[in-house]
């Protein structure tokens, strides 16, 4: 069994995998506080608790993380809940791979994780379209070479800060509606972040292909890459759990 673990700004993902597939997943909202560490702690134990896991012996556990302040309180608490040392992976922790980017440090690891496991999986050169806290384009070759990135509001992102800065518009559900011009409120709001979202990516998928000047596959990953219906046909492939998979993959490679 292996442990992976995905730290992001929105939430913390852990996934337990028995080599072939992930047997559970864990979700938790990112927190910040001082409680985070006791938090964490009481929340793993007692997702383990309720639903009955029989491990097998731990083999690994890799850490991805976005959020520094949060790596440590986490790696200290599942280490000790799981009495296994814990693998930190960073943008540099892949041997195979080569960041075409002016500060290879500053790329995110969970965009690493991504291009990794789409890589190592589809043997071909990919934009892969992460729908998380921030929407990004992740464009790396089949030799495992990252070019580059371009980064957007994520979906909830943009929402929030619509009704986040305005005093008069509510928060709406993530839903696309069937028609674009907007009968009320939150109809238009719908419409214009979900459906303007449609077109973005659309766009910046046939920008990136013409920029890259060969043809590239798009694989779509994060937790909202299931609302846009309209573009599903756009991608090869949606997996939620692609970044997971590239953190195992990575996490191997340090441990060899």
């Amino acid at each position: 069994m292996e442990l992976a673990i995905d730290i992001g700004n929105s939430n913390v993902v852990i996934g337990f995998s028995d080599g072939t597939d992930w047997v559970h997943l864990m979700r938790f909202k990112t927190k910040k506080d001082g409680e985070a560490k006791l938090y964490y702690d009481l929340r793993i134990r007692e997702s383990l608790l309720d639903i009955n896991l029989v491990l097998d012996p731990i083999e690994g556990i890799y850490i991805s993380s976005v959020v520094p302040d949060l790596t440590m309180d986490i790696s200290q608490v599942v280490s000790s809940i799981f009495d296994k040392q814990v693998s930190i992976i960073g943008p540099q922790s892949f041997k195979k791979l080569k960041l075409s980017i002016d500060n290879p440090l500053e790329i995110g690891n969970d965009l690493v994780a991504n291009a990794v496991s789409a890589v190592s999986r589809y043997s071909r050169s990919c934009v892969i379209v992460d729908f998380g806290t921030a929407l990004t384009f992740t464009t790396v070759t089949s030799s495992y070479e990252i070019l580059g990135v371009a980064i957007a509001p994520g979906l909830k992102t943009a929402m929030s800060s619509l009704y986040g800065e305005t005093a008069q518009l509510p928060e709406v559900p993530l839903e696309l509606p069937k028609t674009v011009i907007g009968k009320n409120t939150t109809h238009a709001i719908q419409s214009g972040v979900l459906w303007g979202y449609v077109g973005l990516v659309k766009e910046m998928i046939l920008r990136i292909r013409e920029e890259y000047g060969e043809d590239l596959t798009p694989i779509a990953t994060g937790g909202l890459s299931s609302i846009l219906h309209p573009i599903k046909h756009l991608f090869y492939d949606i997996d939620k759990n692609l970044t997971l998979d590239g953190i195992i993959i990575i996490g191997r490679d340090i441990e060899v």
